[in-house]
């Protein structure tokens, strides 16, 4: 995407594999939830887990650079200056698990099917190409129209490939548990909806020595196993019915692994240096009171984060302070000379703070009392004032009284914590726990004050971002920019990001994005750890070298157990 790749056509394998690596073993892991389709590219029904290793794409991305791609299913990638089109050349060994040729027709169908038929974010992409076309069996042309930037090239190379000859024939948006013919370093050889599936290696993988293959994709079988919920899929890790989880929740790594034979389980805390997920409490900007920044900054000065992340989080994470969290994207303290000239060329209608060190005031430690009594002035500037204990509109006596929805029990907990500190205000919060059908419906209809819920960026951020911040996303039905801002300089900035054309230039037009959102104040946001949490039988095994976006499942393997090694048991970091 930016600068010159890091890996060269003499390369023969990425630093964070090890190339020699033995093949065989069984990856076993829990999975909440069911399925009911193998097709992961279509709306309708949930697929299953694992697709990925699965179905092939024209080309691979590479996880120790912010986003480079190298090849694949395409030998070959020429570009034009302006990106305005790419042309693609097949690698004349890329096959079918039956044998068959990928050719330019296979390669021009998924094209036009995902285009129409697709995820939106496929659609969205894939219709920007004004003109597609075969140059021969194994090169396929696309010219961009208006509206493409400069990572609509790498989002086709993305593409994955379907098979002509398989689904010609057959409805893409229905659900299907027949398995399609791929191309992937994985067949499915067994299917139980809705409670398991098995994928077993390809022994003759037609890219196994390609740079993407070497290291890659070493267990013979990966099982996924579905569970009702989670406490049973932990305990299924306990009993050793499944040997590897990644858990995604703090509390339980704290405190959840009770009982784990330690001597059989090992549990890795791995560093990571992408930015973490951006959850927290949203603030929807559509609805009054919320259209105003004092209430939402006085919303945000009454959240007790050190209360909650010393008893909640186990003193052990960090107060989220950005949009890109744990990266050096992060605009939200010092700003460089360049990213105060871009908010002084955007400066209409933002912010004061925008200009100052601590935008979003995240590391304000004073004592609750003291931002209380600040929230307090805040309100009363806005018009709110405390009437028998009662925060009312001073104007219409309307109480102050929102909705916060959630749908995780775990968020339930810091939700009453907050509505506890809230009340001292005078205002009422209500706590409404959904099931996952209703809160999709909500979430897509923007029926709510606040919900729960988070925005999750990478190292290089693009087009996703005006779907995030901008002032037509803030419209659109069932849309990501859940909080509603909009704002003409988040609109620019995002624009300029998706067309930055080094790396430095888009780090600078992501920090001036950062501090806007910050002292807009649209969400409460919580903590982060910078660490990928891994429970895993001990004769699994990762790299030593863990590239940039963290550990890659991909690049495991298994080894005999090592009785010393079993001895030692415990938790690694």
């Amino acid at each position: 995407m930016h600068g010159n790749p890091k890996y060269s056509p003499s390369s023969l394998y990425f630093d964070y594999v090890n190339h020699e690596a033995p093949k065989g073993g069984t990856l076993k892991t829990a999975v909440v939830g069911s399925f009911d389709k193998l097709n992961p590219f279509s709306l309708k029904g949930t697929a299953a887990q694992g697709l990925s290793y699965y179905y092939d794409r024209l080309m691979a991305r590479v996880w120790d650079e912010p986003f480079t791609l190298y090849p694949l299913i395409a030998e070959r990638a020429d570009v034009a200056g302006d990106r305005s089109s790419i042309a693609f050349t097949l690698n004349p060994a890329a096959r079918f698990h039956d044998g068959t040729p990928i050719t330019a027709d296979d390669v021009l169908f998924s094209f036009e099917t995902l285009r129409d038929h697709g995820r939106p974010n496929m659609r969205r992409v894939y219709k920007l190409v004004d003109r597609a076309e075969k140059q021969g069996d194994r090169q396929v042309f696309f010219h961009l129209g208006p509206g493409y930037d400069r990572e609509t090239v790498m989002i086709l190379a993305l593409m994955p490939v379907l098979s002509k000859k398989w689904w010609e024939n057959r409805n893409f948006e229905e659900t299907t548990l027949t398995p399609p013919l791929s191309s992937g370093p994985y067949r499915i050889k067994e299917v139980d909806s809705p409670r398991r599936i098995v994928y077993e290696r390809v022994k003759d993988y037609w890219a196994a020595d390609l740079l993407p293959g070497r290291g890659h994709n070493n267990f013979d079988l990966i099982i996924y196993d579905y569970y009702r919920d989670d406490a049973i899929a932990l305990e299924a890790l306990k009993k050793g019915d499944v040997n590897f989880r990644h858990e995604g929740d703090m509390a339980k790594w704290q405190n959840g692994y009770e009982g784990l034979d330690e001597t059989r389980t090992l549990r890795r805390e791995i560093p990571h240096y992408r930015p973490e997920r951006v959850q927290g409490f949203i603030l929807n900007l559509r609805r009054p009171p919320l259209d105003d920044r004092r209430v939402r900054k006085a919303l945000s000065l009454a959240f007790d984060a050190q209360w909650i992340g010393k008893n909640l989080f186990f003193g052990v994470a960090k107060r989220i302070d950005s949009f890109y969290p744990n990266s050096a994207l992060n605009g939200g303290r010092n700003p460089s000379e360049g990213v105060r000239k871009l908010l002084q060329e955007n400066n209409k209608g933002l912010p004061a703070s925008a200009f100052e060190d601590d935008p979003g005031g995240l590391h304000d430690n004073r004592p609750l009392r003291q931002r209380l009594k600040e929230a307090d002035r805040l309100l009363q500037d806005a018009g709110w004032i405390i009437k028998d204990g009662v925060r009312i509109k001073a104007q219409t006596g309307q109480n102050l009284s929102l909705e916060v929805i959630l749908k995780t029990p775990q968020d339930e907990k810091i939700a009453v914590n907050y509505a506890r500190t809230l009340k001292k205000l005078g205002i009422s919060l209500t706590i409404r726990l959904l099931d996952t059908a209703n809160f999709e419906s909500r979430r897509g209809q923007y029926d709510y004050d606040i919900l729960m819920l988070y925005w999750q960026n990478t190292l290089s951020p693009g087009s996703e971002q005006s779907v995030y911040w901008s002032c037509e996303a803030a419209k659109a039905p069932q849309g990501l920019n859940y909080a509603g801002v909009c704002n003409t300089a988040l609109d620019r900035l995002a624009k300029d990001i998706a067309d930055a054309k080094t790396y430095e230039d888009l780090t600078v037009y992501a920090q001036a994005l950062d501090r806007i959102l910050l002292a807009e104040y649209i969400i409460i946001p919580l903590f982060y750890t910078g660490l990928d949490y891994f429970a895993m039988d001990s004769s699994i095994h990762f790299p030593d070298n863990i590239p940039m976006y963290g550990a890659v499942t991909e690049t495991l393997w298994m080894e005999p157990k090592n009785p010393a090694q079993e001895s030692m048991g415990g938790r690694i970091k």
